[in-house]
């Protein structure tokens, strides 16, 4: 079983960064895919990010790339999800996911979710 725990969520005007962080508790944690995922009010749940187990490989959704940038530290058991130059639009709970082995990008194939963290973006 592995427990996810993001932070670094909050309230940023448009143009703004922020950086999620999501520890896992998996001492294995080099054997998972990582992926960010994140819901706005009203919508579904929707794809924004993966990386592979090495961090070699990543993955982004058309709206975010150039501006979100998703890395890991298998040493410290972390990924994390740099986003710069935000938008009102990125406004929504931002959750990390794990899955064995190989990256996807259907939040059907993860096994493994953190509780979720706000993103608010400002006009």
């Amino acid at each position: 079983q592995v427990q996810l725990v993001e932070s670094g969520g909050g309230l940023v005007q448009a143009g703004g960064s922020l950086r999620l962080s999501c520890a896992a508790s998996e001492r294995t944690f080099s054997n998972y895919a990582m992926g960010w995922f994140r819901q706005a009010p009203g919508k579904e749940r929707q794809f924004v990010a993966t990386i592979s187990r090495s961090g070699g490989a990543t993955y982004y959704t058309d709206s975010v790339k150039g501006r979100f940038t998703i890395s890991r530290d298998n040493a410290k058991n972390t990924v994390y999800l740099q986003m710069n130059s935000l938008k009102p639009e990125d406004t929504a709970v931002y959750y990390c996911a794990a899955r064995p082995k190989i990256t996807g990008r259907s939040e059907k194939e993860y096994d493994f979710w953190g509780q979720g963290t706000q993103v608010t973006v400002s006009s």
